[in-house]
């Protein structure tokens, strides 16, 4: 009996002492697996869209929303006057301020005498008028209301100027490098200038963060009240985008024209599994905008090719050492998309799965384990992580004893 105690004392000793192990950095296994498409095919295979495009405008853009994948662009990066385009912005913040509580649409917003005073496009409200903060967007996005922005710039900032100056504040943070806003609606002033490109980061941004914008984008013609010391009097709104009319694929977004911009339009629209964005900047008539835009968007769809892999496939356990559990569950961090514009066969798009043989305790849940990486024709196209589904903490004397005590008994 002594000696069963004794070889049992040992065994502890053993197994209580620190070993040398792998990590998440040690040599990973890896194997490849050709995964089939699973999107919507090319439109018209057969009718390949040629490079050149006619083109009013002198600056374009055409980006697909989900990747950001620039398909086609025309001097994108030249600073020009943006018009109404602006409100995009003012709308990212508006929703911004939807989505962190600091107001909500049932809120009243007054009207100052300075928000009234906006020329420009409007929607007429009187110093002193109420109207809620959902009206208000709508009127923003339908009828283009330079009013209705300024009040909505107080109401959420205090004052226009610290509204602009979050303005800058958010086109910074989305890499919006060659934008300086003056004021919120884009009425013409010294300064106030952006780009192709900037719009459509901003746009990006606002459909895929909040998709409720095309609730708004997409109203044709609607009624607001104007509630005043005069009385109650219906006022009609009509979409500024003719877009919304002409082509199917419209999800939005806004217009915008004035002397020095001429007729722009950052236009978004959606088929099947791809959704575009178009910006046209300083077209020199308001049907050439729209043209232009329909266009683009014909070439985007004609040439975009969508490829999904939703990472649901589960992966097995992975080994920890010196861990108070002997395995770790492992999950993909997000599924994997990718936007071919190059007529590529996306049914030899390769996945490789990168993991160590064993990781060592501690570990945390969503901790960086492996990747997986995607490849077409030998050129690398996009990465996933690879991480832990949960915590696992490093072994303790009595985590040591159980593990013992089971394996002798």
């Amino acid at each position: 009996m002594k000696k069963i105690i004794l070889s049992l004392f040992l065994a502890l000793q053993l197994a209580c002492t620190p070993l040398l192990s792998l990590t998440a950095q040690s040599a990973p296994i890896t194997y490849e697996a050709g995964i089939s498409q699973n999107s919507a095919k090319k439109a018209d295979d057969n009718k390949k869209t040629g490079d050149t495009l006619t083109l009013s405008a002198p600056s374009v853009l055409l980006m697909e929303a989900k990747s950001g994948t620039i398909i086609y662009e025309k001097d994108a990066n030249k600073q020009m006057p943006p018009a109404s385009i602006t409100k995009i912005m003012t709308l990212l913040l508006i929703f911004d301020a939807l989505d962190a509580g600091k107001i909500s649409l049932e809120d009243t917003v007054t009207v100052s005498e300075h928000a009234a005073s906006m020329g420009g496009s409007q929607v007429f409200l009187e110093p002193g008028e109420t109207q809620n903060v959902d009206t208000m967007i709508k009127c923003i996005a339908v009828a283009s209301a330079n009013d209705a922005c300024v009040a909505m710039a107080e109401h959420i900032a205090g004052s226009e100027e610290e509204f602009v100056a979050r303005m800058n504040q958010r086109a910074k943070k989305l890499g919006m490098k060659n934008t300086t806003f003056v004021n919120c609606c884009g009425l013409d002033v010294d300064g106030h200038l952006t780009t192709a490109y900037d719009i459509a980061l901003m746009s990006r941004e606002l459909i895929t963060k909040y998709p409720k914008i095309h609730d708004y984008s997409m109203i044709w013609m609607d009624t607001i009240t104007h509630e005043t010391k005069k009385g109650s009097k219906e006022f009609g709104l009509t979409n500024t985008n003719k877009l919304v009319r002409q082509y199917q694929y419209t999800t939005g977004l806004k217009t915008g024209s004035t002397g020095k911009a001429k007729f722009c339009v950052s236009a978004t629209a959606k088929k099947d599994k791809t959704e575009l964005i178009a910006v046209i900047m300083a077209a020199p008539d308001p049907k050439g905008r729209f043209q232009d835009a329909a266009n683009l968007l014909n070439y985007g769809f004609a040439k975009c090719q969508f490829y999904s892999d939703p990472n649901t496939k589960k992966l097995k356990p992975l080994t920890v050492k010196n861990g108070s559990k002997d395995a770790v569950n492992v999950r993909y961090e997000t599924p994997f998309q990718f936007v071919d514009t190059k007529g590529s066969d996306l049914n030899s798009i390769k996945k490789e799965i990168s993991l160590p043989k064993t990781v060592t305790a501690p570990v945390k849940k969503g901790d960086v384990l492996g990747k997986a990486t995607y490849s077409l024709d030998g050129k690398v196209i996009g990465e996933v992580n690879i991480v832990s589904e949960q915590n696992v903490k490093k072994a303790g004397f009595s985590d040591y004893f159980k593990k013992l005590f089971h394996a002798f008994f």
